[in-house]
């Protein structure tokens, strides 16, 4: 089955690039022509850029390392919420703290107190608070929720990045680079395609593009766990398998195990010297018992 399709792509018009003018000449292998002042996006490139990713994402997650949907502008912040939780990864779709992977020890302290907020508001402590007092801490979980509440279960850093736009997140590129944390990412024709390790050229404005690319990362990554699954569930059959053949083993051995002819025969005669021993003590009991016959017509 095919990751992509040219169809999907060119009906979620990946293939249009912004103004000539604002182009990056590093993009230049990935564009296929100029229309109307509009640079135009290789498409069979980005196809092949999109399994490469596909791959990586795939393998990453196959290795038991979580995924970070990276994007923050307008058109991607549902797209990159839906599609994670989807998949069961973390997001970062409202703004990009600086150090989130650099510095991961001071968020994983706003993430405990976020998750503090939480219990607190569940477990009836707010009762004992005055409404000032619950009013700034409802103000600071809200903040710490917005902006943390796609990692708020992460507990070490992704394996991977999927990033829309480089440029505006051109943090978050650099604290992976920074960590040798490989990046897929979606460039258009006017950002710096070097330094990601699976660029995807295309449009990164047009909200059916964002999500088209998204739903891709996520597909890869619920294949993924779905491969894991059937690894399960074969090692599974193998265990019953090698049980049965253990059984198997067992019986055999009990049906090839040697008998002592003359033992057994000893026993024989033990078993029928006792058989006949117990028939003759039978016997003296029956002939020791007296039975008066008019007796008996005598009460009946």
């Amino acid at each position: 089955m095919a990751v992509v399709t040219m169809k999907s792509l060119l009906e979620s018009g990946v293939h249009f690039g912004h103004q000539v003018k604002r182009w990056d000449p590093r993009m230049k292998k990935y564009i296929f022509a100029e229309r109307n002042g509009i640079h135009i996006i290789d498409l069979q490139k980005t196809i092949q850029s999109i399994k490469d990713a596909y791959d990586a994402v795939r393998k990453t997650v196959t290795a038991g390392k979580s995924v970070l949907f990276v994007g923050t502008k307008k058109q991607a912040q549902q797209a990159i919420q839906k599609e994670a939780e989807r998949c069961g990864m973390f997001y970062v779709n409202n703004r990009w703290l600086g150090g989130m992977l650099t510095n991961f020890v001071t968020i994983k302290k706003s993430l405990l107190r976020l998750k503090k907020l939480e219990k607190m508001e569940v477990d009836g402590s707010f009762e004992n608070l005055t409404k000032k007092e619950i009013a700034a801490l409802g103000k600071e979980r809200s903040k710490l929720q917005k902006n943390l509440g796609g990692i708020k279960e992460m507990k070490d850093p992704p394996g991977i990045l999927f990033i829309i736009d480089t440029r505006m997140e051109s943090i978050a590129v650099a604290e992976a680079q920074r960590l040798n944390i490989p990046i897929v990412a979606v460039v258009d024709t006017n950002c710096n395609p070097e330094g990601i390790d699976y660029p995807i050229p295309g449009n990164d404005d047009a909200i059916r593009a964002i999500t088209l690319f998204t739903q891709i990362i996520a597909n890869a990554v619920v294949e993924a766990d779905n491969e894991a699954g059937l690894k399960i569930i074969e090692t599974l059959g193998e265990e019953d398998e090698d049980m049965e053949e253990m059984m198997n083993d067992i019986s055999l051995k009990e049906e090839d195990r040697e008998i002592d002819i003359d033992a057994y025969a000893s026993g024989e005669e033990e078993e029928a010297k006792t058989e006949s021993t117990e028939k003759d003590n039978l016997g003296t009991e029956e002939d020791d018992i007296h039975v008066d016959i008019d007796k008996v017509y005598e009460e009946e």
